[in-house]
């Protein structure tokens, strides 16, 4: 049966600054590439050896995998970019200051931008510093000004199943190095998880999770290969 490892990018620099990021290219910090490092040393530890690596086309995640697989002694792995493996677009939030943005809005407006299912924040306003309309990654793409994890996940889902699904079901094993709202969408596909509770789901930067599917892609087993960093999962339906 496939294995599926999850792979949230190292710390960011935004990160670090606490700064709403989405879409915005920033690099891992030094603390972020050792945990790129680690993962590779985890999974290595697993005997897991990919068929293909899935990317985003956002530095941060691409730095962590191309680590992971170095430390691994995986260099032979095929890697395939997609924007739809992007973070959740922040919209009007993004390069705001957290604690700064919580103090002009309200906490509990922010909390409900930033945990909500299904309620985005404001739109990104055309033609700013963090339009990505003209970037040449996204050519030819309609692409959001704002996502809430649902129509994150309403992006994600349809390249699962067009491009990752069809690997695991030829029984490969694939590692996804993304971020942490498009791995939190996949995870609420895989596991089923209610909307009320997937915003309480939290992926750990740089921590491998594994998933063990069956032939249906249908979780049997689950695990963080860093126990010591590891959050709760979601439960496995018998």
């Amino acid at each position: 049966m496939p294995r599926l490892i999850l792979l949230r990018h190292g710390q960011s620099q935004w990160n670090l600054e606490n700064r709403f990021t989405g879409w915005v290219d920033v690099g891992l910090t030094a603390e972020g590439e050792a945990q790129g490092r680690r993962a590779g040393e985890l999974v290595a530890q697993a005997g897991f050896h990919p068929a293909v690596m899935f990317v985003s086309v956002l530095k941060r995640a691409k730095r962590t995998g191309a680590l992971a697989l170095d430390s691994a002694g995986l260099k032979d792995v095929p890697v395939v970019e997609d924007w739809r493996l992007n973070e959740r677009h922040y919209g009007g939030l993004t390069g705001l200051d957290k604690a700064e943005t919580a103090a002009l809005h309200g906490e509990d407006q922010v909390r409900i931008w930033r945990r909500s299912y299904d309620v985005p924040p404001p739109p990104l306003a055309p033609g700013g510093e963090w339009d990505f309309a003209g970037d040449p990654r996204y050519a030819g793409q309609t692409i959001p000004d704002t996502e809430s994890l649902k129509t994150t996940l309403d992006r994600v889902l349809p390249y699962w199943n067009e491009a990752i699904a069809p690997r695991l079901r030829a029984g490969e094993d694939v590692l996804i190095a993304a971020h942490g709202n498009s791995l939190r969408a996949i995870v609420k596909h895989l596991f089923a998880v209610p909307d009320d509770q997937i915003v309480g789901v939290e992926i750990p930067t740089g921590n491998p999770l594994e998933i063990d599917l069956d032939a249906e892609l249908k979780p049997t087993a689950a695990r963080y290969l860093d126990a010591g960093r590891a959050k709760p999962l979601p439960e496995i339906a018998e």
